[in-house]
């Protein structure tokens, strides 16, 4: 019979494992993205920060939005875009026909919003695209503000006067930071999109079964 504990582990392993990773991930980002900054500093003649003074400057700042920034748009768009357009034979699309598509529904209670109806269900019926998108929004200011924060550090350190928000909203560099990687989010799930119609990956629900057809659309 198995534990609370094993229970537990067992229905939520996918999110604790991709958390730990993630958490892993950033204590990497921390300690190398400060001893990097820290050369940089001291190579420009300015004194090297200690843990707490670089996870408020504006290099860690925007180091770290500028990445999650792109997840959520990449993320918020694609549930959208899979909303209407298909593509023939990917397991990442609904079925081309709609009236082949069938919607399992588990038992037991439903969700608050769907039994009160109404603004309730309109509201929880787009939730995942809308708060994508506030969370995109949130981590573009904070790209934003971060990124604008460490040119000024780095100014600081060269001599040279400060330049406002806006001068650096519209500056290409900021721009440059966001781009090379709005493109590279965008080009990975257009690869798991085209690969998922040819390539099969066992008892993955990002895949078709093995012995499904290449033309076979959806899962």
């Amino acid at each position: 019979m198995p534990t609370q504990h094993n229970r537990f582990l067992r229905e939520n392993g996918l999110s604790l494992v991709l958390i730990a990773l993630m958490v892993l991930s950033l204590v990497g980002q921390v300690l190398t993205g400060q001893a990097a900054y820290n050369d940089e500093r001291v190579e420009n003649g300015a004194r090297a920060l200690d843990l707490g003074e670089y996870l408020q400057s504006g290099h860690f700042v925007s180091a770290i939005f500028e990445n999650w920034e792109s997840e959520f748009l990449q993320m918020g768009l694609y549930v959208l875009l899979t909303v209407k357009l298909r593509q023939k034979g990917s397991a990442e699309s609904r079925p081309m026909d709609p009236t082949v598509e069938e919607e399992r529904i588990d038992e037991g209670p439903r969700p608050w919003p769907v039994t009160m109806g109404g603004w309730c269900l309109k509201l929880y019926g787009h939730s995942l695209s809308t708060v994508l998108g506030l969370l995109f929004i949130l981590c573009f200011w904070l790209h934003l503000e971060g990124s604008w924060r460490h040119a000024l550090e780095e100014r600081a350190v060269r001599g040279e006067q400060p330049i406002s928000l806006w001068s650096h909203f519209t500056d290409a560099q900021f721009w440059f930071e966001s781009f090379q990687n709005w493109q590279s989010e965008f080009l990975a799930v257009f690869a798991l999109v085209v690969l998922s119609i040819w390539l099969r990956q066992k008892d993955s629900p990002q895949s078709k079964r093995v012995e499904a057809p290449h033309g076979q659309t959806g899962t």
